[in-house]
């Protein structure tokens, strides 16, 4: 396995510094990770450098000159509330900046809430974003890219759901991004949650977090999860999710992607983000 760092988790370092997705992959190079994953470009516009098309290409250049691979290209995307053609023709061009960057693996979302009536289920989801996501990667394969989605967004969080989706696309070429920590957001436990997704997963993001009961009050800073409990996110390894104990399962599955720290916590990014590589090969 090989240990890779999101964009993401450079996040206030992006806005706080107004730096280049180039210096973010030259931070990452310096700290130690084998790989980078990017996330929409668009996200973090001050550190653009040109179009869409402009700066995959760069980045992708720059990264093969310092040795930094990128691992995947993850985007944003809703395929059931919003118009399907517009939303559909969106991902097929992020694919195109995903051939760009050189990586074999998309992540894209699916949906972000379901319709408001009490008689509309996941199930009932399922059956609309479907075929829109075997056109997705459909489109993708022909580029040499497989697709997948990762279990967050509350409608598709649980690993019971995502698994149901996954086998109602029935593609080889569609599967998991498997995040360890976002299963506590549904109170799912995240060791039995991963035992499932481990024969369909893709990619991996390594993620911890604060839990805590809703018996008392809400800590300040914390979110609420499906079953009214406190979540927060944290340092990797300063959390409750079992990490290694999770790699070990995939490990066994027969996994040997990447493994990519996502760290969305309160605490400072680049201090927190080279804490967690050090925990993470530790336990690695």
């Amino acid at each position: 396995m090989k240990i890779g760092v999101s964009s993401y988790s450079f996040g206030k370092h992006l806005i706080a510094t107004k730096c280049s997705y180039l210096d973010i992959c030259d931070k990452a190079k310096e700290m130690g990770f084998d790989a980078i994953e990017f996330i929409d470009l668009e996200h973090y516009s001050s550190a653009m450098l040109g179009t869409e098309e402009e700066t995959a290409l760069k980045i992708k250049e720059h990264c093969e000159k310092i040795g930094l691979e990128i691992s995947d290209y993850a985007v944003t995307a809703d395929l059931l509330n919003v118009e399907a053609e517009v939303t559909v023709n969106k991902v097929l061009r992020r694919i195109d900046i995903a051939s760009i960057l050189g990586v074999k693996l998309l992540r894209h979302d699916i949906c972000h809430a379901l319709p408001k009536s009490y008689l509309y289920t996941y199930r009932d989801a399922i059956k609309v974003v479907a075929p829109r996501i075997r056109k997705i990667t459909e489109y993708a394969a022909k580029k040499g890219i497989k697709t997948c989605s990762e279990n967050h967004g509350r409608v598709f969080q649980s690993p019971e759901r995502v698994e149901e989706l996954i086998l109602a696309v029935g593609s080889d070429n569609y599967g998991w991004l498997c995040d360890m920590g976002n299963f506590l957001g549904v109170d799912a436990d995240p060791v039995k949650s991963v035992t499932i997704a481990a024969p369909y997963t893709f990619h991996v993001h390594a993620k911890d977090v604060l839990y805590k009961s809703g018996e008392g009050e809400r800590p300040e800073g914390f979110g609420v999860t499906e079953g009214g409990n406190f979540i927060r996110g944290t340092v990797l390894g300063h959390g409750v999710v079992p990490i290694k104990q999770c790699i070990n399962i995939l490990k066994n599955k027969g996994y040997d992607g990447y493994i990519t720290i996502e760290f969305e916590g309160k605490e400072e990014c680049i201090p927190s983000i080279d804490a967690g590589l050090k925990f993470l090969k530790a336990v690695m």
